[in-house]
């Protein structure tokens, strides 16, 4: 038992000092893949989060699903999804939760970072105040927990603002913006008008459910009345749940920090009066039995502030796909700007523009100009409003936020400040490090000195040869002209033949495209166009082109619209192949082609998209020359996803027990052994609500054995879903040869590996 008598003078809360390495404030996605990735490089890390779990956006406290460069698959940027640690974290997701619950996503965060024996999580544990070794320096922030009545005081020689609202960054002086810039300032012709909007506001979203009798709804008197207020009433459908409803926003015209709770009581107000014109209204029918489970506590924010950094990204960079000596990672998602009045505007719910391809990302942005010792990730980093539009969304933040956990690792074992990392030798060290985690920085490889296999040969015991993409699916319609993305060999002539069905005599107009751009996946480039005569029913047809790729890099193959043809299709699937189509995602506002208005800075073109599975087969066809991209010499190259070519080793699905021998001459001493797998980077993977047909990816090696030259086994997984596998021995061994066996994935997907790293 404990009695304290009254005291005249005040009580203090427990206070706890910690001092650590490197300090990240704000657990949203942005903050866990930074500490992550900073705590496997063994940097001592805390991470200080105000909610009580983690994730931000993505959490089940707000509910929006991540998302980033593979915009809902519909733009043309092929093979995007983000990799290293948000890549481990969605696959683990689809592995445990394919169906999106929140709440399942919150475990699986929570349990990448109890992991980690080098970060101290601290939840609930709001910072508000810090505190400076001299102007230009933090030396410790401090933070106070309501459900512990703790107060902590964290220092470190590093921190990183990944808040948000940038309450260190803000409190420590750094410059800041807030609201759109001119057209004039930077030259950004897509810049907002102020009759627009200069901020993006806040949204909450409710999940509703059916129960098996009548749910009578009576609603709080703050709930809107006349849901004509909202201009897009007609928009709502009863069925409609989460963030489906990104569009209830509201908050753009108000300060999106001071005035966040009056803008919840308005998005409250929104929900209730929703569900109240659902359930009362009469317009929809069965809805009797609907019920709301969930209503949003806390609004989503999407901006707020922005800090100046060592570089500001903007409209061009990202439209005209800029390139950058320090890149650390790549964006995607379309400058995507919403109407300042949200719900209630009568423009629509926001205004989207994809570049051609993705996008180089600086690592300068990240870099405070004026506090020596900080980092920013999330939505705060250098960049302008039109550029944030793209910058801003979940999947690209985390990915970014991985560059700073690994410079931040960079800074504190060589004793250096975050702009000292710009250094040529200390900016190589951070992209090959993050390379070799899968970071995928376009046009950098992993470098050839960093990984053993480079010293030796390897064999494999087949390779697919791509003659035939065998005819043994179903039927697909080309009422949506299709494509065959297929990696061609640069001045080769091709023949195709494929199996069509016409319901009448008609003509099949066949072209072949490629992309101005060889890294991207855009078919902005006519190459030539044929025209064959069919009869009507089924019918094998052939056809070549004359005109050739200058380059290695893939082509499409395609086939006009004409809804009086079926193409036959395949049941196999290859890793670095896949067809696309001439479609409408108005997810992300794709109508087929991209038409902006003139003097917006922004490109015409046509998007040409997959299908998700179990739709999205290729097309069935005999292909001569053979496509010979498949071969053992891409392992070792430096990629690890498909990058202008394949970059992969495809096994033939007749090899009965495919299996890669790496051989060297000499022994060497090998530690660790890393295997790239194919998740199918195509896939978005979204974390939440959307669902996705599988728990494991098709194209995945699920079961393998690695042995040494003479055939001892050093390890054997069975079960993998994961896209890298790190297999470390206690000890450097001495070997002079390593065999991997494996099995196919499926008997329609042969097994493939991008990259084996030996070090």
């Amino acid at each position: 038992m404990l009695v304290e008598k009254y005291s005249t003078k005040e009580r203090r809360n427990k206070t706890l000092e910690i001092s650590t390495d490197f300090v990240i404030i704000g657990g949203g996605i942005a903050g866990v893949c930074a500490a992550i990735t900073a705590a496997r490089e063994g940097i001592k890390t805390v991470l200080i989060q105000d909610r009580p779990v983690l994730g931000g956006n993505a959490s089940s406290e707000v509910r929006l699903w991540i998302l980033g460069a593979t915009s809902h698959m519909g733009n043309n940027n092929r093979w995007a999804r983000e990799g290293g640690i948000i890549d481990e974290i969605l696959v683990e997701n689809m592995y445990r939760n394919k169906e999106g619950n929140a709440v399942i996503f919150d475990t699986v965060l929570l349990e990448k970072i109890l992991n980690e024996t080098n970060i101290t999580l601290l939840l609930n544990t709001s910072v508000y105040d810090i505190e400076k070794s001299n102007e230009s320096n933090i030396k410790s922030v401090t933070a106070f927990n309501s459900q512990n009545s703790t107060t902590y005081i964290v220092n470190a020689p590093l921190f990183c603002d990944a808040s948000g609202d940038g309450i260190v960054a803000f409190k420590a002086g750094a410059s800041f913006r807030m609201g759109a810039e001119t057209k004039e300032e930077f030259g950004e012709l897509f810049a907002p008008e102020k009759s627009y909007g200069e901020l993006l506001g806040h949204s909450m979203y409710f999940y509703s459910k059916r129960e098996n009798h009548p749910v009578t709804y009576r609603p709080p008197a703050f709930a809107l009345k006349d849901i004509t207020e909202i201009p897009r009433y007609k928009a709502i459908g009863k069925d409609d749940k989460g963030c489906r409803f990104w569009w209830f926003e509201y908050g753009g015209r108000k300060d999106t920090i001071y005035d966040t709770e009056e803008i919840k009581y308005e998005l409250w107000k929104v929900i209730y009066g929703v569900w109240d014109y659902i359930k009362n209204s009469g317009q929809f029918d069965d809805v009797d039995n609907h019920t709301l489970e969930w209503v949003g506590t806390v609004p989503g924010k999407r901006e707020s502030r922005r800090f100046d950094g060592l570089y500001m990204i903007k409209q061009q960079d990202v439209i005209e796909q800029k390139t950058f000596y320090d890149a650390i990672a790549f964006g995607g998602w379309a400058i995507d700007l919403h109407p300042a009045d949200g719900v209630y505007s009568k423009l629509s719910g926001c205004t989207q523009w994809h570049s051609k391809g993705i996008y180089q990302i600086p690592y300068r942005s990240f870099v405070s100009k004026d506090i020596d010792n900080l980092f920013y990730a999330g939505r705060i980093i250098s960049a302008t409003h039109v550029a944030f539009g793209s910058t801003r969304v979940m999947a690209t933040t985390g990915f970014c936020a991985q560059a700073v956990g690994m410079a931040a690792a960079v800074c504190s074992k060589n004793n250096i400040l975050p702009k000292e990392v710009l250094d040529e030798k200390y900016l190589e060290l951070l992209q090959n490090k993050l390379n070799i985690n899968g970071q995928s920085i376009p046009d950098i490889p992993i470098k050839s000195s960093s990984n053993l296999i480079t010293s030796g040969a390897v064999s494999a015991s087949s390779e697919l040869n791509l003659s035939t993409i065998p005819f043994d699916g179903g039927w697909t319609n080309l009422s949506t002209a299709a494509a065959q993305l297929l990696p061609l060999k640069a001045h080769t002539k091709y023949e195709f033949t494929v199996c069509v069905n016409a319901d009448e005599d008609t003509n099949l107009d066949v072209q072949l495209r490629s992309s101005a751009n060889a890294k991207s996946y855009t078919p902005d480039v006519l190459l030539e166009t044929s025209t064959i005569k069919l009869k009507k029913g089924e019918q094998h047809v052939s056809f070549s082109f004359n005109e050739s790729v200058n380059e290695m890099q893939y082509a499409f193959v395609t086939f006009l619209k004409n809804e009086k043809i079926d193409l036959k299709n395949s049941t196999k699937r290859y890793s670095g192949v896949l067809s696309v189509f001439n479609g409408v995602n108005k997810a992300v506002s794709n109508n087929g082609k991209q038409t902006p208005p003139e003097g917006l800075g922004v490109d015409t073109f046509e998007f040409w998209i997959p299908q998700r599975r179990p739709e999205g087969h290729n097309i069935a066809m005999e292909i001569s020359p053979a496509i010979a991209a498949f071969d053992a010499a891409n392992i070792g190259n430096g990629y690890v996803r498909p990058w202008g070519a394949t970059n992969a080793w495809v096994a033939d699905l007749e090899d009965e027990n495919p299996k890669l021998t790496i051989s060297w001459k000499e022994e060497v001493a090998l530690q660790e052994i890393k295997i790239f797998f194919d998740t199918d980077y195509d896939h978005p993977m979204e974390s939440t609500l959307m669902g996705h047909p599988e728990d494991i990816i098709p194209f995945c090696v699920r079961n393998y054995t690695i042995k040494d030259n003479l055939g001892n086994v050093l390890f054997q997984k069975e079960g993998n879903y994961q896209t890298i596998n790190t297999v470390t021995f206690e000890s450097y061994i001495k070997i002079s040869g390593l065999v991997i066996e494996m099995e196919h994935p499926s008997e329609n997907v042969p097994a493939s590996i991008f990259e084996i790293l030996c070090v």
